[in-house]
């Protein structure tokens, strides 16, 4: 792994995994930098001032590390946050769409909840993961959101591994290559 660019002041504590989940890939765990308290917190304030900048009334984020990404950002923005959850995680009456998409390594599928009181037209929407590989699970959840008449304003990772993709309006903290 080739570090490109790092906007953090703190160490990259960053643990990687050969052939993980799947022989061939490797895995990049950030959850050293989440353990951390104060690298998650200059993690979460860098997304809020970035985010600060857009209208959004939600927070979405895709299931797992998403999540802790994201409850803490829409918590410090004072807006509303989405858990993107795994096929089979919700009941089917608390689903608004439910979608598949490929990733690196095979299919997966999502499901977005319903909102509470309201639907998603009309809102607008940034998304927060950790990781930032091929893109699909984000234009997934984006063309999900899209298809609900909400628009995107925004996505935002830890990290982008700028040789599988060729995202230009994805702000990211580090990014990297896979050397």
């Amino acid at each position: 792994m080739k570090i490109l660019k790092n906007t953090l002041k703190s160490a990259l504590n960053i643990r990687t995994e050969k052939d993980y989940p799947i022989k061939g890939m490797e895995f990049i765990d950030i959850m050293p930098l989440i353990i951390q308290k104060e690298v998650f917190a200059e993690i979460i304030e860098k997304f809020a001032q970035e985010i600060a900048k857009n209208k959004v009334d939600y927070i979405v984020a895709p299931e797992s590390r998403g999540f802790l990404l994201g409850t803490a950002v829409a918590n410090k923005l004072n807006v509303g946050c989405i858990p993107v959850r795994k096929k089979g995680k919700l009941p089917p009456t608390t689903i608004e769409k439910e979608f598949t998409y490929e990733k690196e390594y095979g299919k997966d599928s999502l499901a977005l909840p319903k909102l509470v009181g309201e639907t998603y037209e009309g809102k607008n929407y940034y998304i927060i993961d950790d990781i930032y590989a091929t893109g699909n699970t984000m234009k997934a959840i984006e063309e999900a959101i899209k298809s609900l008449g909400g628009k995107v304003t925004g996505k935002a990772v830890i990290m982008n591994i700028v040789e599988l993709n060729n995202e230009k309006d994805i702000i990211s903290l580090i990014d990297i290559n896979e050397e």
